[in-house]
Parts: C-alpha cells; structure tokens; sequence
C-alpha cells in the first residue's frame, strides 16, 4: 500500500473538478493530509488488532508450556506410584503414557505458537514504522500547508501589484503629465489675464492716490490739526 500516491490524486478535493483542470493546490494538499489520517487511523486499529493478537499468542505459549511441564510431572507420579506398588505396572505405564502423549502435543502447540508469536512480533513492528512514517508525513505535509499558504498570499498580492504597474505604461504617464502641465499653464494664463482687467478697470483718482499715497499724507494733517488743538506747535515756537 503506497498511501502517499494519494497526495497525487486529481480531482479528490472537488469532486466536480474535470482531470485535466488545474487544481488548487491548497486543496490538494489539505485533501492529502485528510488521506493520511484516514490511513492513520485504520493503522492504528491494524495494530491494535495483531498486537492483541501477539499478546494472547504469548499467553498461549506460557498456558501450553505449563501443560506440558503439569503432565511431565504426571507422568513422573504415576510411575512411582508403580514403584512403590500403589499401582500396576501396566496401569501406570499407559497412563504415564498418556500423559507423555499429552505433553508432546502441548509442545507442538508451543512450537507452533511461537513461530506464529514471530510473524505477529514482525507484524506489529512494520505497522509501528508505518504509523510513525505516517505521522511524521502528516507533520511534513501541515508544515508544507502553511508554507504553501503564506507563498499564495504573497504571490496574489505580487500579482496584483505587477498587473496594476503593466497597465500603466509609459506612454499614457507622459500622456497625463502633459495634460496636468497644460492645465497648469492654462491657469495661470487666466490668473495673468484677471489681473490685467482689474488694473484696466481703475479710473485715473485711483492712480493718483496710490501714486502720491494718501493715506500718509492725511496722517500727516490729522496729526498737525491735533497739536494744534493741544497747544504743542506754539509751544514749540516759543
């Protein structure tokens, strides 16, 4: 069973997907972790299974070897019960007999128990390195999964950006520089032009008082008139 062919596998993750579509491999991806958890679990229960069953093959040997020491010991009692004359000698040689039978075919159990003991023993230690292969992929593959998540994020935004700078090509930059300067100049043609209809429109008392400034040569009279007033300008004069 190769279970990592699963992470190959097109069309898994949407089953609607046509085989030769492009798939999303973010999909993909979180289709094959689910794959080797699934694979997970019916390993775990695999060795839970045969490690049941290499338990109870091991208590198997121990029963059977227990039997075959219980009916050598059997057979030992029944013949010096023989000798001792508490029992026939024909008697207590087919039942020793019996007894013996019995242990041989205990240790045929043994014999065979064990070489079956191996097999599970063998069993159980490649289910082992299978789960741990499968767990350290399904750490692998979620580590990959936020690696992969992170590169597709910044190739989107990548993307975006380089779609954005193709459509400004350098023609049509020049081109709307060009326009914003004409506009520019277009306001201050109009600006210019303001300003000469508003000097045009002044009448020719205004350009008298702004040549000879009246405003300070009022000053000048006010502030005369007002010493006078106080008495400073005679005062002064005397």
């Amino acid at each position: 069973m190769n279970i990592f062919k699963r992470l190959f596998k097109i069309g898994q993750a949407e089953a609607n997907s046509a085989i030769d579509k492009m798939e999303d491999p973010i999909k993909l991806t979180e289709q094959g972790i689910r794959d080797l958890r699934s694979d997970l679990e019916k390993s775990l229960e695999s060795l839970a299974q045969i490690k049941a069953l290499a338990i109870r093959a091991k208590n198997d040997i121990e029963s059977y070897t227990s039997k075959a020491e219980d009916y050598q010991q059997k057979a030992m009692l029944i013949l010096k019960k023989a000798q001792n004359k508490e029992l026939e000698m024909n008697e207590a040689d087919r039942l020793a007999k019996e007894a013996l039978m019995k242990k041989e075919e205990a240790s045929q159990e043994i014999s065979r128990t064990k070489i079956e003991a191996e097999k599970l023993d063998s069993s159980v230690a490649q289910l082992e390195k299978n789960v741990q292969e499968i767990k350290n992929n399904i750490n692998k593959w979620e580590n990959e999964l936020k690696t992969l998540k992170a590169r597709v994020k910044v190739s989107k935004a990548t993307k975006n950006l380089n779609k954005q700078m193709a459509e400004l090509d350098s023609s049509s930059t020049v081109s709307l520089l060009e326009r914003m300067k004409d506009k520019v100049a277009q306001e201050e043609a109009l600006a210019e032009a303001y300003g000469d209809i508003a000097n045009s429109t002044k009448t020719i008392d205004d350009e008298l008082n702004s040549a000879l400034d009246l405003k300070e040569s009022n000053a000048e009279n006010d502030l005369a008139k007002l010493k006078e007033q106080l008495g400073l300008n005679n005062d002064s004069k005397a």
